[in-house]
């Protein structure tokens, strides 16, 4: 018996232990009318966490009830994104391969007197359901004989009534406290042309209805969902018990996953796509997953994210600085070390020899257990960053300034001589001299500098875009707002900035730490590539 570490493996050890399963048999179960966003990562690996730790079964089951918003873009972007965190499903189901099957058990339900077609409008159904104090009222054709049901389905299915005209509810108790138990519609008629089945069909499953039928037909063992279906469960099992599944799949609820600032409302994610809010769903500021995979967070960062937080069954907000501190984790022990500067401020070297170059060791990762180098152009005309200059320093100031010392990164001391400045008072270049042998590796020079900063030569540098980004929303200050009214307006910093030509001869999916600024990848945007930061170095996450 595996060691269980969150109360979902607790039952399903102790159902393993009686035999009341033989197996573990998971699904994730997207509706593909959208990407996919970090919410979704948590079910992710629950549900393939599941297969793998029991050595079970997992699939991909896509839930297509509502043809008017789904399109096979989304069902491919599943797809991809579940790639990317190195899930492998045993099977691709969809609730259309299931269409007949599903239409079969809704003729079964009437046969045993538990569904009855209705002739009420959506309003009126809404109007008559009651409340939470209050029982519903039953809708004057509850009681139509098997027969007239039966005919009436066959015909909603054949065509022969509009829209909305009629429907198939199940029978149960229109007192039940719980309003999900008050004959609920199972059944819908809907011209739609489905991304699947085309036009094959004018009606179509309820999700409540559909969703234990199919977990049922494909040998679900444990049908794990989050907690705004806990008041679904009821019905879950009544729609199991009433057509005698044997075994019945287990519904278990757990809390979703919520991240401040960011969005976790699939249909306001669409609106900002479908507004221009945003470049797409793959927008690097998106908390979609193709959007976080597209700014280079890592899906082992993401992943153990998920393992982190846990599995409860309370529903909880985790600080978005929690995740960035698992990404930057991961790309600190990971990522390359590389030189770009955002503000470009030129320094001359002016003792250093005119028409000279040379190539330095850079290290590639200072936390590799074997050390690795490559090299760097160095010459006497070279870019810092204005960040790493002040002509006020405050106090322990370690950076540049007028006749102090730096080091720059793997290369040499230097010190500021003099400033030159353009006509509104601005320094556009740095006069400094380099001490020889201060050189990186083999420095004798006795001089001791506590700062370190990073720099590119400029004659093989390339002038680059790059882009720092922030999150879409305000952060957890505005409690109970509205998503517009929360919405970060300045939620990207463009800078034209300058990078050592290593950068942009790699992969896309290549993460850099350039020192003291943060973790960025290259990225195509439209028509240009650009670096785009991943997580920023600073870590506000309090451990």
């Amino acid at each position: 018996m595996v060691e269980a570490t969150n109360f979902i493996e607790q039952i399903i050890n102790e159902e393993l232990s009686s035999g009341k399963v033989n197996g573990t048999y998971t699904r994730f179960p997207p509706e593909p009318n959208g990407y996919l966003h970090i919410g979704h990562a948590k079910s992710l690996c629950l549900n393939f966490g599941v297969k793998e730790k029991y050595n079970g079964k997992c699939n991909l089951f896509l839930d297509d009830t509502n043809p008017s918003k789904e399109k096979e873009e989304f069902e491919q972007a599943i797809k991809k994104d579940i790639e990317w965190l190195g899930f492998s499903y045993d099977e691709v189901t969809h609730a259309s391969d299931y269409y007949e099957q599903i239409y079969q058990f809704a003729v079964k339900e009437i046969e045993l007197g538990n569904a009855f077609v209705c002739d009420m409008s959506p309003e009126e159904i809404s109007a008559n359901r009651g409340t939470l104090t209050e029982a519903g009222k039953e809708s004057p054709y509850r009681n139509r004989s098997i027969e007239e049901n039966l005919r009436l389905f066959k015909q909603m299915r054949e065509g022969k009534f509009a829209d909305g005209e009629k429907c198939l509810r199940a029978k149960i108790d229109m007192a039940s406290p719980n309003i999900n138990m008050r004959d609920p519609v199972i059944y819908r008629i809907l011209r739609e042309t489905h991304y699947r089945t085309g036009d094959k069909w004018c009606i179509y499953p309820m999700y409540d209805f559909a969703h234990p039928i199919c977990d049922y037909l494909q040998g679900v063992t444990h049908s794990l969902c989050t907690l705004e279906f806990e008041d679904h469960r009821p019905l879950y099992d009544w729609v199991g018990i009433t057509l005698g599944f044997n075994p019945k799949p287990r519904q278990i609820e757990f809390a979703r996953l919520n991240v401040t600032n960011l969005v976790m409302s699939k249909r306001y994610l669409k609106k900002l796509v479908e507004d221009g809010k945003v470049d797409g769903w793959d927008d690097p500021r998106m908390p979609t997953l193709t959007g976080l995979r597209n700014r280079g967070v890592p899906a082992e960062a993401l992943k153990d994210f998920c393992n982190r937080i846990g599995i409860s069954k309370a529903n909880s907000e985790v600080q978005i600085s929690y995740l960035e501190a698992c990404i930057r984790e991961y790309l600190n022990a990971n990522a390359e070390r590389a030189m770009a500067v955002l503000k470009p401020l030129k320094v001359t070297i002016t003792n250093y020899p005119d028409n000279q170059t040379e190539e330095l060791d850079f290290d590639i990762n200072p936390n590799e257990e074997i050390k690795r180098t490559r090299k760097v152009t160095f010459s006497k005309n070279i870019f810092i960053d204005s960040d790493d200059f002040s002509l006020a320093p405050p106090p322990k100031y370690f950076r540049l300034k007028k006749d102090g010392y730096v080091r720059l990164k793997n290369a040499y001391i230097i010190k500021c001589d003099d400033i030159v400045f353009d006509k509104d008072g601005n320094p556009v270049e740095l006069l400094c001299s380099y001490v020889p042998e201060s050189k990186s590796g083999s420095d004798t020079s006795g001089i001791k500098c506590k700062g370190v900063i990073q720099w590119v030569e400029e004659s093989t540098c390339i002038d680059t875009e790059i882009r720092q980004y922030g999150y879409l929303l305000k952060d957890e200050e505005y409690p109970g707002q509205d998503f517009g009214e929360r919405m970060n307006e300045n939620s990207v910093k463009i800078f034209n900035g300058k990078v050592e030509p290593y950068v942009m001869e790699n992969d896309f999916d290549k993460a850099y730490q350039f020192l003291r600024t943060g973790y960025f990848k290259r990225l195509k945007l439209k028509d240009k590539e650009i670096l785009s930061e991943i997580v920023s170095l600073k870590d506000n996450f309090n451990k």
